[in-house]
């Protein structure tokens, strides 16, 4: 069995065994639909959802046109502020750069606000090879460090858990990490957020140095911006002397003007709230006010190859709302351990082969999880055109062919198990090539449809062990066409 590179096995695998788990399905049921019906009645509110959201795209797609001009912006931005910059080509970059920051201040412990980025690069793990410890504090984000397990979604990553199973992770682990769950703790939302708040608050308290990500960079000014429901990352970005934040070199916007458009729809979109409880946003450093060193790392590992397509590179417009997550059918059914990634649901499945390539098993998949409905697309705050994005990575996967991977140019595969896919697409272009062949073999097919099987043989057995095959009519439509219209012709 192949593995992810979390260690899970490949989607369709994972999917299968998910599936199966009632718990898990009913979890994820009450939780999707919980929010994407929030989130309907939030967004219904502005009657110009839909200029927000075009905004929002473009912004975006000037944005990734001029990134180099942006980041340039920033990087002097920043520096004027009293801030420091470092570029990271890959994880391994990114991970020894704040692993050396964090070590000269002599600490040997941080604290998080959530990041997507640095669970993407596996900072937590890179840290504590070097003897660093990471506490996360975000509540659903402390719940997964806890119990020792992977996060499922981009905005809930607990989502895949429920409260009573929560009370137990805390009664059984918070000891482990710091101050203990208090005794006869219950599992009520209030109890288990003071819990939390209790375990937390020692961390804020003497942590001496921060680990962040943002939500966006402005770079007119350099100004960093989290948006966050909970105060935590205040906490974390105020309380410490050192404050690192990793963040992608996508996540930039040229002004102050632009960042108006997302701050309306990135709440609305993932939270159904009209606005964010939490918005901190800071520029540089300031005397005797927050952090007084601050290190901004910007991480490519492989954004700069996923601008190189034309198609794909709209994946890069992502705001991690996770609203496509809360509506997507296979997503509902299967959580989002099953895709391997940090970036689980239908965004994961078109960003996370093109930041990593599709060389392995369970990146080639990915772009086959999904059904294709469009839900995603039409929820989107920044029209990310997801099914457009998947059906193009899986021509990748079939065709394989040059790509280009960190500056290095090499040659996928095609993928294993598409032969018979790629005969079956040659076939059908060669009969429509021969219309007198294609009319043949439509008359064949419905003058013989008594006697065709229920199931398909070989390959197509796969397809149809799960659907009924179409009845074929009494008569094609070439056939009808023709004789209806020459029907018409005499009257």
């Amino acid at each position: 069995m192949s593995t992810t590179h979390l260690g899970m096995p490949s989607f369709p695998r994972a999917a299968h065994d998910a599936v199966r788990d009632t718990r898990l399905r009913a979890n994820l049921r009450h939780a999707t639909h919980t929010i994407r019906d929030k989130r309907a009645k939030a967004v219904a509110e502005l009657a110009d959802w839909a200029q927000l959201r075009e905004a929002g795209r473009q912004i975006k797609d000037h944005t990734l046109r001029h990134l180099d001009r942006y980041l340039v912006q920033l990087e002097e931005s920043v520096t004027a502020a009293g801030g420091t910059v470092h570029w990271a080509a890959d994880a391994a970059e990114a991970n020894r750069i704040v692993a050396g920051l964090v070590r000269a201040t002599g600490h040997r412990e941080v604290v998080k606000v959530k990041s997507m980025a640095t669970q993407e690069i596996g900072l937590n793990e890179a840290l504590e090879a070097e003897g660093i410890a990471a506490y996360e504090t975000d509540l659903a984000e402390l719940i997964v460090q806890l119990g020792d397990d992977r996060p499922s979604h981009i905005l809930v990553p607990a989502i895949h858990r429920n409260r009573g199973e929560i009370r137990d992770i805390f009664r059984r682990e918070m000891a482990a990490w710091g101050r203990p769950a208090p005794e006869g703790l219950g599992d009520t939302p209030a109890e288990l957020a003071e819990a939390a708040r209790l375990h937390l608050r020692e961390k804020f308290l003497r942590a001496k140095v921060g680990v962040s990500g943002a939500n966006f960079m402005v770079a007119e000014t350099g100004t960093m911006v989290v948006l966050e429901s909970e105060g935590n990352g205040r906490m974390c970005l105020t309380l410490p002397e050192t404050l690192i934040s990793v963040v992608g070199i996508e996540k930039v916007v040229p002004s102050w003007r632009d960042l108006e458009v997302f701050l309306q729809t990135l709440p609305r979109s993932s939270t159904a709230e009209r606005m964010n409880p939490y918005t901190s946003m800071w520029t540089g450093t300031s005397p005797g006010d927050g952090p007084q060193v601050f290190h901004l790392v910007l991480l490519d590992n492989g954004r700069t190859d996923t601008l190189a397509d034309e198609v794909g590179r709209q994946a890069l417009r992502c705001i991690r709302c996770s609203a496509c997550l809360n509506v997507c059918p296979v997503y509902e059914r299967v959580g989002g351990h099953a895709y391997g990634s940090v970036y689980p649901g239908p965004i994961g499945a078109i960003l996370s082969p093109q930041l990593r390539g599709t060389g392995s098993e369970i990146d080639a998949s990915l772009p086959y999880a999904s059904s294709l409905c469009g839900a995603c697309y039409d929820v989107c705050p920044v029209a990310i055109d997801i099914p457009e994005v998947l059906v193009h990575l899986r021509e990748r996967v079939v065709q394989g062919g040059d790509v280009t991977r960190d500056g290095v140019k090499a040659t996928i595969k095609p993928a294993k198990g598409h032969a018979a896919e790629r005969m079956a697409m040659r076939a059908a272009r060669w009969a429509l090539d021969h219309p007198a062949a294609l009319r043949a073999g439509e008359r064949l097919a419905y003058r013989t449809r008594r006697i065709h099987p229920r199931r398909l043989p070989g390959p197509g057995r796969a397809w149809s062990a799960t659907r009924e095959l179409p009845e074929l009519p009494a008569e094609s439509f070439r056939d009808w066409w023709q004789r209806t219209r020459s029907e018409g012709r005499t009257t």
